[in-house]
């Protein structure tokens, strides 16, 4: 279990799939124009995580 309470940039993203890892450890950004200025700035590749959130049921 995380017990880091600290949100990250994900904190006011309106999917639910976001949500759930508003407080991982990792630095996320979400798709946005920050996240590839940062990439270019200091000449790192984008690491992109594809996923969604659904109800089992």
């Amino acid at each position: 279990m995380n017990t880091n309470r600290i949100p990250n940039r994900l904190v006011n993203e309106k999917s639910p799939y976001l949500q759930q890892h508003m407080y991982n450890p990792v630095s996320w950004f979400p798709w946005s124009k920050d996240a590839f200025l940062k990439a270019k700035t200091e000449d790192k590749p984008i690491f992109l995580s594809i996923g969604y959130s659904t109800c089992h049921w």
